[in-house]
């Protein structure tokens, strides 16, 4: 078989979720308000889900970062203090480029694996693997 050939062949028979797509990734920008002393992120939920993330996850590193208590509800997240808009999505970019985005291909088609007691990002398009930080 030629090299032409042997391309079509691997192209039909990659998964549909892998195929490139020509749509760009972009991260959803935080909706929400402040109310009194509290932060509400009403669409936490959809950033997490459009990042394939667990919630929970995404909301322990922005409680980390941001340096505050908070808690997911089931409307989306409050966090303990004012926070600005902008800096919560400064740190949902952090978390994207540090959980998201696979360090190989650049593609945010990635999966957290948990083995043992270390967390791996699993890439779907190139299937690379890369130990990520445990959130404690």
């Amino acid at each position: 078989m030629d090299y032409k050939a042997l391309l079509e062949k691997a192209r039909k028979e990659l998964p549909e979720t892998v195929k490139i797509n020509v749509k760009r990734f972009e991260i959803p920008k935080v909706k929400g308000h402040i109310e009194g002393n509290k932060t509400i992120i009403s669409n936490f939920h959809q950033i997490a889900d459009y990042l394939h993330r667990k919630p929970e996850h995404l909301l322990k590193f922005l409680l980390r970062e941001l340096a505050t208590p908070g808690e997911l509800t089931k409307n989306g997240a409050v966090l303990g203090r004012k926070i600005g808009a902008d800096k919560i999505n400064q740190k949902i970019e952090e978390y994207v480029k540090e959980f998201v985005i696979c360090p190989e291909c650049k593609r945010p088609d990635t999966r957290l694996v948990k083995e043992d007691r270390l967390t791996f990002m699993h890439c779907l398009a190139c299937g690379a693997r890369h130990p990520v930080r445990q959130l404690k």
